[in-house]
């Protein structure tokens, strides 16, 4: 029986403090699979910007909120932020979210769940970074940023910043099932109590 090993770090509790090491954790796999394309979640644009500096040279793609997400016509990516990831040579993806669309609308007016939001609630088990990687590989394929043949880097966070990367081959939100989350690099403790 052949067998591969690759180790998982955990940290000891989630968060923004744990973005540095998430990047270099994520960089270091990366490299040893010869991985050329880096998408990471951001909301203001602070650790988008972040990641396409320290990412350079590989294809970075920061994924955010849509427009309206916390509030009517507003987007929370700043514009300096934008610039910066720009000029690192990031691109921005803005799209809906493959567990937030429409079905959200009908929890929020008739309050009752759909499909979408249990399988997010369903991932957040692992840890609400891992429900973002599995939803940003979705928008990502969608969006032709990403390929269902090509094992890409994910990297998201609780809340703000990063504390969780995955190797992904990534699919079409209509082919959700194909998804595979080919490795874990790092997330947090579910031992936590801020775990979520």
């Amino acid at each position: 029986m052949t067998e591969i090993s690759t180790k998982t770090v955990y940290f000891a509790r989630p968060g923004k403090d744990n973005t540095q090491r998430t990047f270099e954790l994520g960089l270091e796999r990366a490299r040893e699979l010869g991985i050329k394309t880096v998408i990471v979640a951001t909301t203001s644009g602070e650790t988008g910007a972040k990641a396409a500096s320290f990412f350079k040279g590989l294809d970075v793609i920061t994924v955010s909120h849509v427009h309206g997400f916390r509030a009517p016509d507003e987007q929370e990516l700043t514009s300096e932020n934008k610039a910066a990831i720009e000029q690192a040579g990031g691109r921005i993806l803005t799209a809906q979210h493959a567990f937030g669309g429409v079905n959200r609308a009908v929890r929020k007016k008739f309050n009752t769940y759909q499909l979408d939001e249990i399988i997010a609630h369903t991932l957040r088990i692992f840890g609400e970074g891992m429900k973002v990687v599995a939803e940003m590989a979705l928008m990502t394929a969608d969006a032709g940023y990403t390929r269902s043949d090509t094992p890409t880097l994910f990297i998201a966070g609780t809340g703000r910043g990063a504390d969780t990367a995955a190797v992904v081959l990534p699919t079409n939100a209509h082919t959700f099932f194909d998804l595979k989350i080919l490795e874990v690099i790092c997330r947090p403790s579910a031992a936590h109590p801020d775990f979520r």
